[in-house]
């Protein structure tokens, strides 16, 4: 089968379209005839190994893919590794069934950016109706559902960072009241005006560095901060836990691996409710690039140049 390698950690520029025997699945796991591919920027992590979860060499590279199995079923599934690839081997425990009404790039835009978004707002913030949302990166694969999500579960202001006007007007055409630039010099000011003079309730954070810091200031009493992630690769000033008390401030940490520690089926519940708001027309992943198998570095490179809006998928067939 043809498949990305990695043999060394790195850029974009360790991605190499190989040729490698096809996977063999083992008790409890499955095998794909892989028709997309998922991207996500944790991908780019796990290329130079900076990810939370230490990745081995050799490796090949995609925690998500959409196929069929061998007796038909069409399923999305977290694997882990191994997606950016014409098959891969899934454990039937995270594979999950795609309605009819889904298609390939909305199953993939949900199993991980949607869940993400999913379990920000309703276990990292426990978002009550009416509380102000800042929702950084609005434009990114997680960010615009975050935006939609936030706005369908009552959120009283919605408040949208984004790096460029057409990632803003995205963000402000899927719901947002207001887009501000992520680069001010006072961020904390902007936010508290794009809140209409009132300290935020809720942000959503995957940057880093002083986006985290001026965040952090601009939250009301009793706000919350949940990080999911550091794009920016800059860590933001350490926090120290008395310091938290000058606004009652929480601050949530959030990655998707955990929710598959939690009782019950808590990631079949977050699916069901978004194929079902997609079905219904009532959220929409933003496509936000297809690209061959063999442009799998581009698609990593224009991830990291912040090109992209919306979601990055591969096309195995070429």
């Amino acid at each position: 089968m043809r498949a990305i390698q990695i043999t060394e950690f790195g850029g974009p520029d360790v991605l190499t379209l190989t040729e490698l025997p096809d996977p063999e699945p083992g008790p409890g796991e499955l095998l794909l005839d892989v028709s997309r591919a998922g991207v996500n920027y944790a991908d780019t992590h796990q290329a130079e190994n900076s990810y939370l979860a230490q990745a081995a060499l050799p490796l090949v590279p995609g925690a998500e893919a959409v196929g069929r199995t061998s007796d038909g079923r069409r399923v999305v599934a977290l694997l882990g590794s191994g997606g950016y690839a014409e098959k891969a081997v899934a454990p039937a425990a995270t594979a999950w069934d795609v309605p009819d009404a889904v298609d390939d790039l909305s199953a993939l835009g949900l199993v991980v950016q949607g869940a993400s978004a999913w379990l920000l707002l309703r276990r990292s913030v426990h978002l009550a109706p009416g509380e102000s949302v800042v929702v950084h990166a609005a434009a990114g694969g997680v960010g615009t559902l975050a935006v939609q999500l936030a706005k369908a579960w009552g959120a009283g202001r919605v408040i949208a960072t984004a790096s460029s006007k057409e990632k803003r007007d995205l963000a402000l055409d899927l719901g947002a009241d207001v887009a501000v630039d992520p680069a001010e010099p006072d961020l904390k000011a902007a936010l508290i005006d794009a809140n209409e003079g009132r300290r935020v309730d809720v942000v959503l954070e995957m940057t880093g560095g002083s986006v985290t810091d001026q965040s952090l200031r601009a939250l009301a009493p009793f706000g919350r901060l949940a990080f999911y992630g550091m794009a920016s690769r800059t860590p933001p000033s350490p926090v120290q836990p008395a310091a938290l008390m000058a606004h009652s401030t929480t601050i949530a940490g959030m990655w998707l691996a955990h929710v598959f520690q939690l009782p019950g089926d808590v990631m079949r519940t977050a699916l069901d409710e978004l194929f079902g708001l997609v079905a219904d027309g009532r959220l929409r992943v933003v496509a936000g690039g297809e690209y061959g198998l063999a442009e799998a570095r581009r698609a990593h490179e224009d991830l990291r140049a912040r090109r992209t809006t919306g979601k990055l998928v591969l096309d195995p067939s070429r």
